[in-house]
């Protein structure tokens, strides 16, 4: 049985129960207690959370963390061209590293105008797509699938999943997106 182990922010949080029940006899899953956060904490992480585990696949994501702007719109977590550096070092030293095949998974869509009024920090949706499109670049030069959570998200209706706080989801969206990861994985076990 192959060895999984699904990397991500609290969006992951929300789905993996839902993806390692799916994926119960089919595959041994391992999540890290912590959330994953963004992709400067993920890589600081690497060789605990992923290296020396050595699964067969890697189902990761980071970004909403990433993008996170203050309410004069510069960015206070992780700018473009280090999320681009991150991501690489990240890529590079699995590759490198162990034999593990990497899934990328996009980031999910957010609803600005609920987050603005919740959070001390905002995310915008022009943000996420950069640096999905960043992410996607990286992903195939180093030939690593992508599973979409975006266009899946999208596809289902983000409004009707999303939670108040718009960028977390409801118990059924994560749900949805639990099963759509497990679908996912599922290709490459």
């Amino acid at each position: 049985m192959k060895s999984v182990i699904l990397i991500g922010d609290s969006i992951r949080g929300g789905y993996q129960a839902t993806a390692m029940a799916a994926l119960e006899g089919e595959a041994k899953l391992w999540v890290p207690e912590a959330n994953g956060g963004d992709s400067a904490n993920v890589l600081n992480h690497l060789e605990e959370w992923v290296i020396e585990r050595r699964p067969d696949i890697l189902h990761l994501n980071c970004g909403l963390h990433d993008i996170k702007r203050d309410e004069k719109g510069a960015n206070i977590q992780v700018p473009l061209p280090a999320y681009r550096q991150n991501l690489e070092r990240i890529f590079q030293q699995i590759h490198d590293q162990t034999r593990t095949r990497i899934l990328w998974a996009s980031t999910t869509p957010v609803n600005e105008k609920q987050h603005l009024t919740v959070k001390y920090f905002v995310r915008l949706n022009a943000d996420v797509a950069t640096y999905n499109a960043a992410a996607l670049e990286l992903a195939k030069q180093f030939d690593i699938p992508v599973n979409d959570l975006h266009a899946a998200v999208e596809a289902i209706g983000a409004a009707t999943i999303l939670q108040p706080d718009g960028v977390h989801f409801t118990e059924e969206g994560s749900r949805r997106l639990g099963l759509a990861v497990a679908d996912f994985i599922r290709n490459y076990l």
